[in-house]
């Protein structure tokens, strides 16, 4: 399992316009020159997540990007959903049938098993962080990020 470029790029879009503190909010550029992505994808991406009604845009010529609700109320689980989209769907296993029409295994099969499980034990750990847990600077977002996942381990 890989996380995509565009579900990395686009969470730290989503982090650099949360961290930002001006009411106009931050434009693709100064996004761009800080992240070190190119304005094209960083567009995309922005437009991705507006759609997805995460940020909005603010007018006029100092305009930018801002959230459209508090980051506490950010899931990062449907952020990275809207992104990229679920590590394991129920589509899966028709994209990967091999040389067949059908899946040989699609009646019994010990490897979707593990794919669902998977699946389901990351949706029970992203549910439970938010866009403002992510905020903090690395050290205090992982001790962060360490107690719900001690929380859901328990």
């Amino acid at each position: 399992m890989k996380i995509t470029a565009q579900e990395e790029y686009g969470l730290r879009i989503l982090l650099r316009i949360a961290r930002h503190d001006q009411k106009e909010g931050i434009s693709i550029p100064a996004i761009s020159e800080i992240e070190g992505i190119s304005t094209a994808y960083v567009g995309k991406l922005t437009r991705t997540l507006r759609i997805a009604g995460y940020i909005n845009s603010t007018p006029g010529y100092k305009g930018g990007y801002v959230l459209a609700r508090p980051a506490t109320a950010i899931n990062i689980n449907q952020v990275m959903k809207v992104l990229g989209g679920a590590l394991f769907s129920k589509e899966f296993c028709q994209d990967y049938p091999g040389a067949l029409k059908l899946c040989t295994n699609s009646v019994d099969c010990s490897i979707r098993s593990l794919w669902q499980m998977i699946q389901l034990t990351v949706d029970q750990l992203l549910d439970r962080v938010t866009l403002q847990d992510l905020i903090s600077p690395e050290q205090e977002s992982s001790a962060l990020l360490e107690s719900i996942l001690h929380q859901h381990a328990s």
